[in-house]
Parts: C-alpha cells; sequence; structure tokens
C-alpha cells in the first residue's frame, strides 16, 4: 500500500532494486571511495583545527605571546607586558653542544624562567619537576635534553656538555613540552636551561639570533585582541610578531588548510576516474534491461517515463554509495583520534562536520548525475527494434541536446565548487583546467588508437587480427580502459617524479654545489680571527662571511602587512622575521632581471633589492616602498632592483639585500659559508667543526649534511602522505578498470562461443586476448609516462624552482605496471569464459 502511494518511476525503481546490487558494486565503490576521501578529509581537518583552537592556549604558552628577535623588550615595553597579568620569558636561539672528548652536536635551546610553563606541563622522563631539575650557579648549570642528544652524543643523565661559556649537566631527558608546536621545525634537538644559565652564557651579545618570547596569561574580563591592539598603539614601532592563543600555530594551519585542499583535489580526482566506472555501470545496466525498456515501450511507455524509471532506480544506488561513503569519511576522525592518538604529533578533537558531510554528498550526486546522463540518454532516443540489436550491433548515437545540457550542467557545477570552496583558488583552477584537459586527451588518446587499430593492415596472425578487431568492435571498452588507467597512470608517474626530483636535488645535485658548512652568529670583533682560522683550518676550501640582521616585513607600499592579500606562495615571507643582508654588490648566485645596482659607496637615500618572486606576489615594482622593523625601528627603502635566485644552491641567499648605508652603526652579526671545490670527506669535515667548536664556542656551526638529512626526513613524510592520498584515485582507477573490463564480458562470451564452435583452440582465443590488452595497457602506458612527466616537469620547474631530471626507472615501473594491471584484470575474467562450454550458450541464443 505504501509502495502505490509512490510515483509511477519510483515504484518500479524500487520493485527492480529486490532483486538487490548486483553488477553495481564498481558503481557503488566508486562513489563511495572518492566521498569517503573528500568527508573524510574535511573532518579530519576540522578535528585539528579543533584541537589547535581547544589546545590554543597550551601550544601557544599563555593567551597572547609577543616575539623579539635580536633584542629584548625595553623596559617601558616590560612593564606594560607586567601590567596586563602573569608573564613568563622564555628565550631560544641555536647553540653548539660539545663534550668533554671533543664530540659536538648543534642544539635548539630554550631557556625559560621559573614561572614556565603557565600551562600545561613539561615532563621528564624521571618523572620530576622541571623547575627543580634545571638551574644552577654561575656558568655551571642543570639542564634537561631531547632523548636524541643523549643518542647523538652517546650520553647518559649526568653527562655533561659545553655550550658558550656554560657547562650544562644533562639531568634528565625531555619526553614532552607543551609549547612544542608552536615553536616550528628544529635543526637540532631541544636543550632547555634555565634564563639565568643563558644570560651568564657568553651566547647574548648584540646582533645575536635570539628569539625572545614573552606570554601573558590574562584576566579573565581581557580578551587577547583587545591587549593587542594597544600594544601595537603603544608602540607602533615595537617590530613584534603577535600571536594569541586563537592563531597559535599559523603555520601549521596553513600548512592543514593546504594538506586539505590537496587531497579533496585527490579526493576529486578519484570521484572523476570513479565516474568513468559510473558510466561503465549505468551502460553495462542499460544494456541488461534492454529487454525490459524494448518491452515497456512496446507496451506503450514513453521515453519520459522509462528514463525517470532508470534515472531514480541510478540515483537510488548513488545515494547508498554516497551514505556509506559519508559514513566512513565520519568515522575516520574518530578512529585516529581513540586508535591512534598516541602517534600524532598533533591534537585531534574529532567532531562530525555537516558542511563537509553535505559538500562530500554534493561531489558524488554531481559526479553521479554527470556520468550516468548521457548512458541513460542514449537508450531513451534509441528506439525498440535498435534496442533488440543492440545485443549484436550496438547504436552509435549521441543523446539528445536536453540530456547533453543536462550532464554539463552538474559537470559546471563540480568545477563550481571545486574552485570556490578551494582555499588556494589559483591552484584549484589549474587542477581544474589539468582535469578537463587530462579527459580529452585520454578520449583523444582512444579514438585515435581505436582509429589505428581499424586503418592498420591486416596481419597475417589470427590472434593479432582478433586483438586489433577487439579494440576497435562496436562497443569496445577501449575508451573506459584509456581513461581510467591513463589518469591514474598519470597521477602515479607525476607524484613519483616530483618526488624523485626532490630526493635527487638534496642527496645529489645540491651538496655538489652547496658549502659543507654554515657559521652563524659571527661577532664584528671575532670576524677578522675567524676568517684566518678557516684559511689555516682548511686551506683548499672557500669561505664566504656576509654580515646579517633579521627584521621583520611591516608594510608594503605604505599598507600594513595585516591587510595584504597575497599568494599563499608568498605569504611565507611576511609570517616572521627574515634574514636580511646589505652589499656594495650583487651577491654571489643572484642575478639583477630588473633595475640596476646601486653604484659601490653609495650613501643616498635606502635601497633594498627582493627576490624576483617575491617582488611580484608582493605587487612590487621599481621605485615601490617596502618597510621593515629590525630592532625595534622602522625602515623604508625603494625597490631598486630585482633579482633571480639559485635558491637550490644552498648558498648564502637573502630576500631582501640593502644597500649597505641603510644599517650603518647596527649591532650586525656575521653569517659564513665554507665550500669545498669538490666536496670532502666526513671525516675531514667532522674535523674542522671540532676545532672550530674549540676555538670559537659562541659561534654555531650548521652542518649542511646533517640540514639535509633533516629535510630528506620530512619530504619523505610528506611523500609517503602524499603517495596514501594519491592511492585512494589510484584505487579508484583499478575498480574502474575491473569493471570497464567486466562490463564487456558477454559480448566476449559471445565471441569465444562463436570462435569455439568455428574451431579456435583456448589457446588461441587466449593468445589474442593477451594481445589486446597489451597493446591497451601499452598505449595507455606510454601516454600516462609521457603525460605525468610533463606535468611532473612543470611543477618541478616553475613552482619548486628546481632543474628536473627525468628518472626512468619509476617512470617505466609505473608503466610495467600498468600494462600488468590490464593484462591480469582482462584475463581474469577472460579465462572463465574460456571454460564455458558452447552448447549451453548457443541453445539460449
Amino acid at each position: 500500500m505504501i509502495l502505490a502511494s509512490f510515483p509511477l518511476p519510483l515504484r518500479y525503481a524500487l520493485r527492480e532494486l529486490r532483486a538487490g546490487v548486483r553488477g553495481f558494486g564498481i558503481f557503488l565503490a566508486c562513489l563511495a571511495l572518492g566521498v569517503t576521501a573528500i568527508s573524510g578529509v574535511d573532518a579530519i581537518s576540522h578535528a585539528l583545527s579543533d584541537g589547535l583552537r581547544s589546545q590554543g592556549r597550551i601550544i601557544n604558552g599563555g593567551d597572547i605571546e609577543f616575539s623579539l628577535i635580536g633584542r629584548e623588550a625595553s623596559p617601558d615595553e616590560l612593564a606594560f607586558l607586567r601590567k596586563q597579568g602573569q608573564l613568563s620569558i622564555v628565550g631560544g636561539t641555536r647553540a653548539m653542544a660539545r663534550t668533554a672528548d671533543g664530540r659536538t652536536a648543534l642544539v635548539e635551546i630554550k631557556a625559560v624562567d621559573n614561572l614556565y610553563p603557565l600551562l600545561g606541563e613539561a615532563a621528564l622522563r624521571q618523572g620530576k619537576a622541571l623547575q627543580a631539575t634545571i638551574g644552577g650557579e654561575g656558568v655551571n648549570t642543570n639542564g634537561v635534553a631531547d632523548p636524541t642528544l643523549f643518542a647523538r652524543l652517546n650520553l647518559q643523565p649526568g653527562s655533561g656538555v659545553s655550550i658558550g661559556a656554560l657547562w650544562v649537566t644533562l639531568a634528565d631527558s625531555l619526553t614532552s613540552e607543551p609549547d612544542k608546536l608552536a615553536g616550528g621545525i628544529g635543526f637540532g634537538p631541544r636543550l632547555m636551561l634555565s634564563l639565568d644559565a643563558l644570560r651568564v652564557s657568553g651566547l647574548i651579545q648584540p646582533g645575536s639570533l635570539i628569539r625572545w618570547r614573552y606570554r601573558l596569561l590574562l584576566p579573565a574580563d581581557i580578551t587577547p585582541d583587545s591587549i593587542k591592539q594597544q600594544a601595537n598603539e603603544a608602540f607602533p614601532q615595537a617590530g613584534w610578531e603577535i600571536r594569541t592563543r586563537d592563531d597559535a600555530s599559523p603555520e601549521l594551519r596553513r600548512g592543514i588548510d593546504r594538506f586539505t585542499m590537496f587531497i579533496t583535489l585527490v579526493g576529486l580526482t578519484s570521484l572523476l576516474v570513479g565516474g568513468v566506472g559510473v558510466a561503465n555501470a549505468v551502460r553495462a545496466f542499460v544494456e541488461r534491461q534492454r529487454n525490459n525498456i524494448a518491452t515497456l515501450k512496446t507496451l506503450g511507455a514513453g521515453s519520459n517515463l522509462v528514463t525517470g524509471i532508470y534515472l531514480t532506480q541510478t540515483m537510488l544506488l548513488a545515494a547508498l554509495g554516497i551514505i556509506i561513503g559519508l559514513m566512513a569519511g565520519a568515522a575516520l576522525p574518530f578512529i585516529l583520534a581513540y586508535g591512534f592518538a598516541e602517534y600524532l604529533p598533533l591534537p585531534l578533537t574529532p567532531v562530525i562536520s555537516p558542511r563537509g558531510l553535505l559538500l562530500a554528498a554534493t561531489y558524488g550526486i554531481l559526479t553521479a548525475l554527470a556520468f550516468s546522463l548521457l548512458p541513460l540518454g542514449r537508450a531513451r532516443e534509441i528506439g525498440v527494434s535498435a534496442l533488440f540489436r543492440d545485443a549484436i550491433a550496438p547504436a552509435r548515437r549521441w543523446p539528445g541536446p536536453f540530456f547533453l545540457i543536462s550532464a554539463l550542467i552538474p559537470v559546471l557545477a563540480l568545477i563550481a565548487l571545486a574552485v570556490v570552496f578551494a582555499a588556494d583558488k589559483r591552484v584549484a583552477v589549474v587542477y581544474v583546467g589539468a582535469a578537463l584537459g587530462a579527459f580529452i586527451l585520454l578520449r583523444l588518446v582512444a579514438s585515435l588508437l581505436m582509429a589505428l587499430a581499424r586503418r592498420m593492415p591486416r596481419p597475417r596472425s589470427t590472434s593479432l587480427r582478433l586483438a586489433l578487431a577487439n579494440i576497435h568492435r562496436p562497443g569496445t571498452a577501449t575508451p573506459s580502459v584509456v581513461l581510467s588507467l591513463g589518469l591514474g597512470l598519470c597521477l602515479l608517474v607525476t607524484l613519483t617524479l616530483i618526488d624523485g626530483n626532490i630526493r635527487h636535488q638534496l642527496a645529489a645535485a645540491i651538496p655538489d654545489k652547496a658549502p659543507s658548512f654554515f657559521f652563524v652568529d659571527i661577532r664584528g670583533t671575532d670576524a677578522p680571527r675567524f676568517d684566518a682560522f678557516l684559511k689555516a683550518a682548511a686551506p683548499d676550501a672557500t669561505a664566504e662571511r656576509v654580515p646579517m640582521l633579521r627584521g621583520r616585513i611591516v608594510a608594503v607600499k605604505d599598507v600594513p602587512v595585516e591587510k595584504l592579500n597575497v599568494p599563499a606562495d608568498t605569504a611565507w615571507v611576511l609570517s616572521g622575521d627574515r634574514g636580511i643582508t646589505f652589499a656594495d654588490s650583487v651577491p654571489e648566485g643572484s642575478s639583477v632581471v630588473e633595475g640596476q645596482w646601486w653604484p659601490a659607496g653609495y650613501a643616498g637615500p635606502p635601497l633594498v633589492s627582493l627576490e624576483r618572486g617575491i617582488a611580484r606576489g608582493l605587487g612590487l615594482s621599481l621605485g615601490d616602498p617596502i618597510t621593515v622593523n629590525v630592532l625595534g625601528r622602522n625602515i623604508t627603502a625603494k625597490v631598486g632592483a630585482i633579482r633571480k635566485l639559485e635558491w637550490q644552491s644552498f648558498g648564502i641567499n637573502f630576500v631582501l639585500v640593502y644597500s649597505p648605508d641603510t644599517f650603518r652603526g647596527a649591532p650586525v652579526t656575521d653569517i659564513a659559508t665554507l665550500t669545498w671545490p669538490h666536496g670532502a670527506s666526513d671525516p675531514t669535515e667532522l674535523a674542522v667543526l671540532k676545532q672550530v667548536a674549540d676555538a670559537f664556542p659562541a659561534i654555531t656551526t650548521v652542518r649542511i649534511k646533517d640540514t639535509l638529512e633533516t629535510f630528506a626526513t620530512l619530504a619523505g613524510q610528506l611523500a609517503m602522505a602524499i603517495r596514501a592520498a594519491a592511492a585512494i584515485a589510484l584505487v579508484a582507477s583499478i575498480l574502474v578498470l575491473a569493471g570497464a573490463l567486466a562490463a564487456g564480458q558477454n559480448s566476449r562470451l559471445y565471441d569465444a562461443v562463436v570462435l569455439k564452435v568455428l574451431g579456435a583452440t583456448r589457446g588461441r582465443i587466449l593468445f589474442a586476448y593477451v594481445l589486446e590488452y597489451g597493446l591497451l595497457g601499452l598505449a595507455t602506458a606510454v601516454f600516462g609516462v609521457a603525460a605525468g612527466t610533463a606535468c611532473a616537469w612543470l611543477i618541478v620547474t616553475y613552482l619548486m624552482d628546481f632543474s628536473f631530471t627525468f628518472l626512468p626507472g619509476p617512470a617505466l615501473s609505473a608503466a610495467f605496471g600498468a600494462m600488468a594491471l590490464t593484462i591480469v584484470f582482462g584475463l581474469a575474467g577472460t579465462w572463465r569464459i574460456l571454460r564455458q562450454k558452447p552448447a549451453g550458450h548457443l541453445r539460449s541464443l
């Protein structure tokens, strides 16, 4: 009775679904996979963002933090801060830790006062309180360190290291610190000292690269934003970076947003690839229902009714797949939070995001509509007699204009959603263009392949002749195979070559040109002695030394940076302090592309040279002003030259280079590099490292090999995450490939029966199918490798500014895998066909 009250198309659709969803497994899996990816990553992103917000006070170390580099807060600034609430001071810098027997390691020093931490707890392995463990008298002090430092220097609790003028006894290992996320990526293990110890270490000198953090706990009735406004009004040239509890780690938040966008685009890719599977499933469904459709039309059912019945049934099945995907995606953050919380580096607060679920469901519905309307429209347009003839000779006819337009509308809606909801709309537009281009190119490749097979001379080999005929015959799966396999392979080759080029640059190309050491915090009084020392210790190496300060860009063309809207790939230059320098001549590794360099001895108004990409991102051209705060003073200079930099050389490169007179009289420290002509062996480098640590304990030495290993580890972790995400699209490709080959099994069964009756052996038919699938896989692999290589070249060359190297091993491995997949999936269904006896099937014809 209830069913009778439904509209007629819905009643028919529900009756047919009583038989189950057999034949729609690929359809459901493709939609569920893409929807899971999109809804899951949105849920995880919200969980991470909510975790950061809920833990914002702890991560930030307080309600609000004021950060300065190179100088401490002035008495007036400090008095202002103390009036606002409970104040804790933390100092951070890098230094060399040296054991009694000469072993050295770069460490990230964190010097804390007796109120640290204002929130949360710093945990030690032995369970003692932090404040009771660190501290001491004079230059003899206790500290705690990350377990990595104990392992790197082969130390035990109670061992000691020297840092500057200090002798630090490592009393315990540090297992966690509540504000670690706010500190960003470190190049060495953490070593925590008392603030008093840092003050007597000799590391604090004018111009030293020490970051001072002033953290406040505010009264309940005072908001961080009001304190931020008051501080900027009272000290407009302080130059401090201010972070509140609501934005404790902006770099991490931006990273989450970018990664969310990437995974969403991967999810869309899997949906688009899965759309081919949807079209295949609907086409196969229409083929199975051919007799029913013909019967309904014969009995007087109109085309609109027939189309409505099967469109309703298709969308009901699509809704089932979408619901499965939504449930799986919504469950992902809860699975991560409760099953893998101890392995996660970030706080995770699992939530259900209605907005994300609605967006993922919309993507799924639009994909199902876009790829199912055309196959259904074809059934609508074909007459009764043509439907019956489809068993042998499928009619080639496009649906009418109404269905073409109806299919185009969801495609345009998908494009609009992808761009509107993207964190970086430029990347989204590029992605949409690339996806559309890939679809068009792959369809052209399929058509070209079919045309070549049709026009090739008839070979003598019966198996090869049959294979070529199968590629271009009516109803062939060639377009579906090429589309699904080509998209997945293109994505795989692109990611593989990008990852390989990054590793190649880090492991091979960069070390050939990169210096062996960076030396930081060289005082002006020590510079001549340090130059002479390097010349004696490493006579075959080349040393370069330049002055350096730290400054923060506060205005561009007289517009405060807070009001600027800059591209994501430029925003990093505004997010904190940057290294700046001054020079009479163009620095090595740079070339002027716009304007001209100031003459030697120039003493006019301040001029600055910017890196080309940053200048474009900030909208700066020659003559435009840019303001930088250095040591509490705003300095405005006009752009006099724009440079192109060789970032991958790892030499001394600066985004901002000023005319020398700009910073006359400012406390400056130098930075230096040491480069051997053809590299140096580990023993040679370690020997120089030890000599520098002995002779200049206050100078921080960064070994490039260790830095590259850190970058390589991070790149490897990121590559693993990207591969895991891309696997979603690859799985969708494999599902669609399997579905495309399975959709043609009925026609292949018919062919196999006829061939057997005519005397063909099982081996000959099998060999023909191997040739067919091998040719399809080979053609698709060639395109996938070519297109993937082109995409990787564009990204590596123009976005990453690296030189591109084609890596044949990974690319050809992917191509071989594509051929193997095609043959394996093709033969998996074919073997069952070849085992069938002809008699039973002949009787059913």
